[in-house]
């Protein structure tokens, strides 16, 4: 028998303000709920581990040498659990009063939920659209690009963020974030652990569309809640981060959505979207530098 119903699991890389904030919201809810706190502390240089070890003795703190990302610190964390369900949780997010203890009650009253995923708030109260379709290269083109300011309501867009979804109603998506998703033991064991080839971003993605594959469902539900601070630590190296998002998305089409198309069908697909996604990614590398050198010419 697992010692506890639940093992929130999480990963910190020079993250201790956030990380400090997100353990006290956990440390309310202990006596509501059975679970356990696993900490994976990737090599950060902010002193998040001491912080960890001084303000929160109860955490099990597992201290890297190195950064492990996202996928591989998570996974780590799942091997060594207690609980028996995980909840994956971003060390820049924080849970609500009663979000562990619903999470819990929806996977006992719906077997048939592999993955579930709470709703997500921006710090100013504001959604965040963390249930979506399956991604595709056409989206990606529109998603905060010069395409997506000219047509803002494009049908691709509104599709892959579910943006016509009523987030008040629980119902089976196609994905959610890994900021906050609780995995079962039983979609785990039957999917296995997230993909080491995802250090980070689309882990998330890879996993629902492997649980979907395998016969469990995905499930967004709103009555448990998590705020989130996008960015707590990808926004330290923004162009590393823009690098490993975008190769993510292509490694997700390339696995999951190629060997689906005819035969014949294929190079053309994954050139076209080797090349949507490089442009994507120039972009966004050029507007960090150009920001970069306006911030320096101010000084």
């Amino acid at each position: 028998m697992p010692a506890f119903d639940l093992s929130v699991t999480i990963c910190s890389w020079n993250t201790r303000d956030h990380l400090r904030a997100c353990l006290a919201a956990l440390e309310v809810e202990r006596g509501s709920a059975s679970f356990e706190v696993i900490v994976v502390e990737n090599n950060s240089e902010d002193d998040s581990g001491d912080m960890v070890e001084r303000e929160f003795p109860w955490v099990r703190l597992l201290r890297q040498t190195r950064n492990l990302g996202f996928t591989g610190g998570h996974n780590l964390a799942m091997r060594e659990r207690q609980g028996r369900h995980v909840f994956l949780l971003n060390s820049d997010a924080y849970v609500h009063p009663g979000c562990l203890k619903t999470l819990l009650e929806c996977a006992a009253a719906h077997p048939e939920y592999g993955v579930i995923g709470p709703k997500l708030l921006n710090p100013d109260g504001s959604l965040q659209y963390s249930c979506r379709r399956f991604p595709n290269p056409v989206a990606a083109l529109f998603r905060n690009t010069l395409l997506g300011r000219w047509f803002p309501n494009n049908r691709y867009l509104r599709e892959y963020l579910m943006t016509d979804f009523d987030h008040s109603k629980e119902a089976t998506v196609d994905w959610v974030s890994g900021a906050a998703m609780l995995a079962t033991d039983e979609m785990i064991a039957k999917v296995g652990l997230m993909d080491p080839e995802f250090f980070m971003f689309c882990e998330d993605v890879d996993w629902c569309f492997r649980a979907w594959r395998e016969g469990f469902q995905v499930a967004y539900e709103p009555t448990a809640v998590v705020t989130h601070h996008i960015g707590g630590s990808t926004d330290k190296v923004p162009n590393r981060m823009v690098y490993r998002f975008h190769k993510s998305m292509f490694q997700f089409f390339r696995k999951n959505m190629v060997p689906d198309m005819p035969l014949l069908a294929r190079p053309a697909a994954l050139a076209f979207a080797g090349a949507a996604l490089t442009a994507r990614a120039s972009v966004f590398i050029a507007k960090n530098y150009a920001q970069r050198w306006r911030s320096r010419l101010k000084r």
